[in-house]
């Protein structure tokens, strides 16, 4: 890094000490970690961008993906749901599941090998919409049964076919790949589309997963939320540390509160694992992007016909680094969900999990890791210290107004102004750098 990037980290990381002195370390800390996973995920939409050029705006699906691994993966199991329906272990709602959605890609993987292999004309379509209807109503016949039984059972508490009840670390390679492949499917039909139309198709598709996610009640109880999700390892509870006799003996001799320090201590673990895989992404990315790969998709990216007169495969190496990218948004999904200890659907927002790592990648700088870090570790900040500090700021601001409506209305709506401070900053930065803090060299 040179002279700049040291000094505009520095300046970062003075913000985080400055917010741990006048507000808590407590709050520092919690927005440094959500800073650190939306570093992750702003490097993930560089290597769309920055890398190759490719606008998609369907990160918050990408997201949400990764959280819902971590349901599968590290869920509590329920073998009742799962047994349901049916005497037989394949008459059960779980393995009738399992064979309706094998009977679902089965024939849509028919579909395209037909498509590929038969000849163009009226046959060839007639074939693909024969097979591709009678799959459906293939599908639904195996299908709807088992989602009925699965669901029918405790809705209150449970209502879904629960997961694997692995720890959760384990979900956050899984949460990758569950990106990945869904990035093929869209990749596979969007990724020949222009800029403008590929970011609709993105974004729309995006919908339909966040969608069928609240809906679908046996993946992860949808709307009801997924609850007690277990910690990643080796993150241990609070309550286990303040019953720990050496804990205790350390708050007690260094006039600590035992319950602020298994707090704090709790967020130190975190911080330190999402920093090892913050660092270990960009010692691969810096590698990646200074490899001959790494300058042929900047060669793409900056003119496709120059770099398919080349000989370059140029819709091939898209797909690769739309995979790519995705599955690393997809990683820091599942971490998130694992810190949170729980899924929310409606927390999956466009604003939040799109547009704001976008505006992370555009201060940051496209094109360059180290701006990536830098703007979500930034815009992370700014996000959320308004958040925290609005109220407060507020009050001051209000402390002539006599208590009313309007001094109580205007307090409420601080956080709000996050907007206005993000758009601001946003303005600054287009207007004085328009490359970004960091421009790619």
């Amino acid at each position: 890094m040179n002279n700049r990037a040291v000094i505009l980290f520095a300046g970062v990381a003075l913000l985080y000490v400055l917010t741990g002195v006048l507000l808590s370390w407590n709050v520092s800390l919690n927005i440094l970690i959500l800073g650190l996973l939306s570093a992750i995920m702003a490097l993930g939409v560089n290597m769309q961008w920055g890398y190759a050029g490719l606008f998609s705006t369907g990160i918050v699906g990408s997201i949400a993906l990764g959280g819902l691994a971590v349901v599968f993966v590290s869920g509590a199991p329920v073998p009742q749901a799962f047994a349901a329906g049916g005497p037989g272990v394949f008459l059960s709602a779980g393995w009738q599941l399992i064979f309706g959605l094998t009977v679902a890609v089965a024939m849509i993987a028919a579909a395209v090998v037909i498509w590929t292999y038969m000849p163009r004309g009226r046959p060839r379509a007639i074939t693909v919409a024969a097979v591709l209807i009678a799959g459906f109503f293939l599908y639904r016949a195996i299908f709807d049964p088992a989602v009925t039984a699965i669901e029918a059972f405790d809705p209150a508490t449970h209502g879904n076919i629960g997961g694997f009840g692995l720890n959760s670390i384990w979900a956050w390679p899984v949460g990758g790949l569950f990106a990945a492949i869904a990035a093929w499917a869209i990749g596979k039909i969007s990724l020949g589309l222009r800029e403008d139309y590929l970011a609709i198709a993105t974004l729309g598709i995006a919908e339909i997963v966040i969608t069928a996610i609240k809906s679908e009640d046996w993946m992860a109880r949808g709307v009801k939320n997924f609850i007690n999700l277990p910690r990643p390892w080796p993150v241990p509870y609070e309550v286990e540390m303040q019953a720990d006799p050496g804990f205790l003996a350390f708050c007690v001799n260094w006039g600590l509160s035992p319950i602020t320090a298994s707090t704090l201590a709790v967020k130190g673990i975190y911080i330190g694992m999402f920093s090892l895989v913050l660092a270990a992404l960009i010692w691969l990315l810096q590698r990646a992007l200074n490899s001959p790969w790494g300058r042929m998709m900047r060669a793409i990216r900056d003119n496709e016909v120059s770099a398919a007169a080349m000989g370059k495969d140029v819709k091939r190496q898209h797909l690769i680094i739309f995979i790519l990218g995705s599955a690393v948004v997809g990683m820091a999904g599942a971490m998130y969900v694992s810190m949170l200890g729980q899924l929310v659907p409606g927390e999956y927002t466009t604003l939040r999990f799109t547009f704001l790592i976008w505006i992370m990648v555009i201060v940051g700088g496209s094109g360059n890791n180290w701006g990536s870090v830098l703007g979500g570790l930034l815009v992370g900040w700014l996000w959320l210290i308004v958040d925290n500090a609005g109220p407060l700021i507020m009050g001051a601001v209000t402390s002539g107004l006599q208590d009313g409506p309007l001094k109580d209305h205007l307090i409420d709506i601080a956080p709000q102004f996050r907007l206005l401070a993000l758009g601001v900053a946003l303005l600054l930065v287009l207007r004085f750098s328009p490359r970004g803090l960091l421009p790619e060299k």
